[in-house]
């Protein structure tokens, strides 16, 4: 107990003369000429941060970036390229949001829960005979 106390005394101790020598002290700090100015630029930006900013491209003023390879999606939504027909917050339409539990599948909002064409997800069809229950086909 003994050796405890004293190895938290002798590590306080060690901190407090850390701090004490790494801060300077307003004696022996010099303020800088009058004449002396900030540096305006930082050394090493390069000319990236030096250009000027450039527009993004939106679709709603060029729909034909909604085409290209990468993209969201062919449809142009409130400034962003999506698929209406798996978006949840664009489903079938602009604008329409899918309820809490359900997902956007084909353009329409289903249950995933207890839907038979979309069971679990979209396409995962259950098959004649085999009910979709809590998004599983043939749980019980």
């Amino acid at each position: 107990m003994n050796f405890l106390k004293l190895s938290l005394m002798l590590a306080i101790v060690m901190a407090l003369a850390a701090i004490t020598l790494s801060t300077n002290t307003s004696e022996t700090s010099h303020p800088p000429p009058a004449d002396h100015q900030m540096p305006t630029s930082y050394r090493g930006t390069g000319r990236f941060l030096a250009q000027k900013p450039r527009h993004a491209l939106t679709c709603d003023r060029h729909p034909e970036i909604c085409s290209t390879r990468g993209s969201q999606g062919p449809f142009c939504c409130n400034k962003k390229c999506v698929d209406i027909k798996t978006d949840k917050f664009n489903c079938g339409r602009c604008g329409k949001k899918c309820n809490y539990s359900k997902i956007c599948c084909e353009g329409k909002c289903v249950s995933p829960l207890s839907n038979q064409k979309h069971c679990g997800g979209c396409y995962n069809n259950c098959g004649k005979g085999n009910p979709c229950v809590y998004g599983m086909c043939s749980y019980a």
